[in-house]
């Protein structure tokens, strides 16, 4: 007897499962950003961003990228903050007013079909974005539109499985413990190879793609910290864990906390990351 055909991908419910995962995490996102700090500033620095410019920031979440970059092209330049998460933007809406950001606003919307004018941006940014999108190239030649001639996309991705414990780790459990979706997700290590990533932003046009390797260690004070920074970067999948019975999620946590042992540093853990900046211009 052959085997049951799978479902097809469905971009439309991922992206719904997406949003709900990260509306749910919104706070929690924000207040674990300061994990991948190292790799903002070097996506920021990549940008070139000076006063005066105006910056698209893709799949911004809770706009702390967006925030800095506000203050970067402060105070004549302007970033918009989009994302198809209310809940995110609204979270760094506010973080932004108390901070006193007067340079930023955030509007909901989806990087595979903005609404935006052709040519109004000189940056648009992604940080750790790309691979979500069920349609890269697409978002890639939306950027590529609402870029200005010249303007550069500067953005990030996970380097490959091997080289980013921070993720890999969680989903080496999840795989053991946990039968495999009905339908697969896109790898969020799928751009992880220079030649991939750069293959798909000559693919939609840009040229003068230059790709830099950062490397950042993260620390957690117990397995428990751990998890819960994991779920914050895990979207739809974040929200599909938060499902099971609490039997499944008790032994999903004992899982990684023997899964982080060879990553343990005095009392916590240290668990190192590779990522991928990328610049090109339109």
């Amino acid at each position: 007897m052959s085997k049951p055909t799978p479902p097809p991908f469905d971009a439309r419910r991922f992206k719904a499962l997406e949003r709900n995962g990260f509306n749910r995490i919104a706070a929690a996102d924000a207040d674990g950003a300061h994990l991948r700090a190292e790799l903002g500033d070097a996506l920021l620095d990549a940008a070139g961003l000076v006063p005066g410019q105006w910056v698209l920031d893709l799949a911004s979440g809770p706009s702390l990228l967006a925030r800095e970059a506000a203050e970067r092209v402060a105070p004549s330049g302007w970033v918009l903050a989009s994302d198809i998460a209310e809940s995110m933007l609204a979270e760094g809406e506010q973080r932004a007013r108390a901070a006193g950001c007067t340079s930023l606003a955030c509007a909901a919307a989806d990087a595979e079909h903005l609404s935006l004018p052709d040519e109004a941006f000189d940056r648009v940014l992604a940080g750790l974005a790309l691979f979500m999108f069920p349609h890269p190239e697409r978002a890639l030649a939306e950027a590529r539109r609402v870029l200005r001639p010249g303007g550069r996309i500067v953005l990030s991705v996970w380097g490959a499985a091997a080289e980013v414990p921070l993720i890999s780790r969680a989903q080496a459990c999840i795989a053991r413990i946990l039968p495999p979706p009905r339908v697969a997700r896109p790898s969020v290590f799928r751009f992880g190879e220079p030649a991939v990533l750069e293959t798909a932003l000559a693919g939609a046009g840009f040229s003068d793609i230059r790709i830099t390797p950062c490397r950042f260690v993260c620390r957690f004070d117990s397995a428990a910290h751990y998890w819960d920074a994991f779920l914050s970067l895990a979207g739809g999948a974040a929200e599909a864990l938060a499902r099971l019975p609490e039997e499944l999620q008790q032994k999903l946590r004992s899982a990684v906390e023997h899964e982080l042992q060879a990553h343990r540093c005095g009392t916590g853990y240290a668990v190192d990351a590779l990522a991928l900046v990328a610049s090109a211009r339109a």
